[in-house]
């Protein structure tokens, strides 16, 4: 257990260039590794059980206070008891109608016969979107598509500052909805924006800055993964003819093949923790205050939980599927993403006759700290 813990570079070019390789050749030389960003978890199991620990591998690593991702128990609970309501089932089976028309009115916009990006001109419009009909933040989706463009581009920068900057940039667009809201009061509209700005915790009123919080968690991390999410489920249909064949069919569960087809080429890569006492992990000591990353995406593609990785199995590999994370913080965001994955891959399939990435024409892949396709270009028919 003394023996120091393997290095690894997660921003070297060998990882930049086939992360999802990389990650497969840590999984299987080193279950865990060392960076300046921490320590990385590899394997289902450790990550599973990290995240499933959150007495000993805590939540609360960054200076800002992010509501409820950033919270551990026993306040955790009481956040979720109080986020995990706009998400229930009867909301979003009222919110499907909607989110379908989105979708189809996306899709119908896409020209037949010539390359279109299936990440810039599909899954970002349907993003903000479908976000903004939902938040009733009509009128920011200019905005808010402006600044995904920013954001992404900060991020692969890696120049905190400028992450900074563009994070702050977004609590403004988010504080606007907030204050229109409090200064219209029961003139505000009726939608979940108005609901969250009226709650209450603990028997108070939530406060401006607890409001933003959470909002920014629907929104900013959700707008680039919902996009990032589609080009992968696009990329997926275009690359296996007979899935897609049975989909068009009516063959198989969607929601149960987009998840799938999320764990095969996972965009959400890692969430980061740190323990609070000394852990062992992978014949490995980790002294309290060890930052830890967890690979959701490495995760998702072990060998020893999936066999071949690349399988595609939507029922089996379902239960052990860490697309949105697991434990108490598992993405309360979930039915509401797969609402608008589910519904984007319908309108794509019940409006063309085939799908197919364009030949001739680069798709490019994103890079860490995010995954999935920069750009992929399609052909729809």
């Amino acid at each position: 257990m003394d023996e120091a813990v393997p290095r690894w570079d997660p921003g070297s070019a060998a990882v930049r260039d086939d992360q999802l390789g990389a990650y497969d050749r840590m999984r299987s030389t080193c279950p865990i590794a060392a960076s300046n960003r921490g320590v990385t978890f590899f394997r289902h199991a450790d990550v599973v059980a990290a995240a499933n620990d959150p007495e000993r591998f805590s939540s609360a690593v960054s200076e800002r206070r992010s509501v409820p991702n950033s919270i551990d128990p026993p306040e955790h609970a009481r956040w979720r008891a109080l986020v995990d309501r706009f998400f229930d089932a009867e909301r979003m089976a009222a919110l499907e109608p909607r989110v379908q028309r989105i979708a189809e009115a996306v899709v119908e916009s896409v020209p037949r016969g010539s390359a279109v990006d299936a990440v810039t001109e599909i899954g970002r419009p349907l993003a903000v979107t479908a976000q903004t009909d939902w938040l009733g933040w009509h009128g920011a989706e200019r905005r808010l598509l402006d600044w995904m463009d920013a954001n992404h581009a900060a991020t692969r920068s890696g120049d905190r500052q400028r992450m900074a900057a563009v994070a702050a940039a977004f609590d403004e667009i988010v504080a606007e909805q907030v204050d229109r809201r409090r200064s219209l009061g029961d003139k505000a509209p009726d939608d979940p924006t108005t609901e969250l700005v009226r709650s209450s915790f603990d028997g108070r009123p939530l406060t401006d800055q607890e409001v933003v919080s959470i909002l920014r968690n629907w929104t900013a991390g959700d707008l680039g993964s919902v996009a990032a999410a589609i080009g992968v489920v696009c990329h997926f249909v275009a690359t296996n003819p007979d899935v897609q064949a049975d989909l068009r069919a009516g063959i198989g569960d969607e929601a149960a093949a987009v998840d799938e087809m999320l764990r095969l080429d996972d965009p959400f890569l890692t969430n980061r923790r740190v323990t609070t006492e000394a852990v062992d992990v992978g014949g490995y000591r980790l002294p309290a205050g060890t930052h830890v990353v967890v690979n959701w995406a490495s995760a998702n593609r072990d060998e020893e939980v999936f066999g071949d990785p690349d399988g595609y199995r939507p029922i089996d590999h379902a239960s052990s599927n860490v697309v949105y994370g697991t434990g108490i913080h598992v993405c309360p965001g979930r039915p509401l993403a797969t609402l608008e994955l589910v519904s984007t891959l319908r309108a794509l399939l019940d409006a063309t006759t085939s799908l197919d990435l364009a030949s001739g024409a680069d798709a490019v892949r994103e890079t860490d700290p995010v995954g999935g396709w920069r750009h992929l270009p399609i052909v729809v028919h």
